[in-house]
């Protein structure tokens, strides 16, 4: 996992007016917090923040006041109908500290012919790495599976360094048999009338 490097500007005006003239700045506010500090507000750049999240659970490298810190995002607030960010919390992490975080679960291979559908009971799993080597997502293969068939949390590789932080037996993936829908009256009459 690569480190994006970020400068910060501590703010010390606080309120939505001065989120808004941050913002008209091209700027996001947020603010970091962990490892029992105060919480520390800044201002970030809005096109270079936005590029960074798209990367889940990147590590940032933050430059505040000449000071380098690492976090990674915990809660990002977007503006419902533009997508624009509108704030951002940041936890501390130091370099080899565990953190616990979802990783987005991947698929691959085709399940086996017939009628079947591949159902997400999870589209993350839970769970905890170094905060320097946290995997983006994980994969786990699907390849020939039929109804009933389940993949479990703990069936699931991890990569090096990385633990379950759910109950191992939980359900992530499970396959179902496609059913085919009943047709209602007026269909079956409609499609009688057709026949005759």
């Amino acid at each position: 996992m690569s480190e994006i490097k970020l400068a910060a500007e501590t703010r010390t005006e606080f309120g939505k007016g001065a989120a808004r003239r941050i913002r008209r700045d091209s700027k996001v506010p947020a603010v970091v917090y962990g490892h029992g500090a105060e919480p520390v507000h800044i201002t970030l750049p809005g096109h270079e923040l936005l590029l960074a999240l798209r990367t889940p659970n990147v590590l940032l490298s933050l430059d505040i006041e000449g000071k380098t810190q690492l976090a990674i995002p915990k809660a990002v607030q977007r503006d419902a109908i533009k997508g624009f960010l509108e704030h951002v919390d940041l936890l501390l992490v130091k370099r080899g500290e565990k953190v616990t975080v979802e990783v987005f679960v991947q698929t691959e291979g085709e399940l086996a012919p017939g009628s079947f559908l591949l159902e997400h009971v999870l589209n993350t799993l839970t769970v905890e790495a170094e905060a320097t080597h946290i995997p983006e997502s994980v994969t786990v293969s699907i390849a020939g599976l039929e109804a009933g068939a389940s993949i479990h949390a703990k069936d699931i590789p991890l990569p090096k360094g990385t633990t379950l932080a759910i109950d191992e037996d939980a359900v992530v993936l499970q396959v179902l048999s496609a059913q085919a829908e009943e047709p209602t009256e007026g269909e079956a009459a409609g499609e009688a009338a057709a026949e005759a």
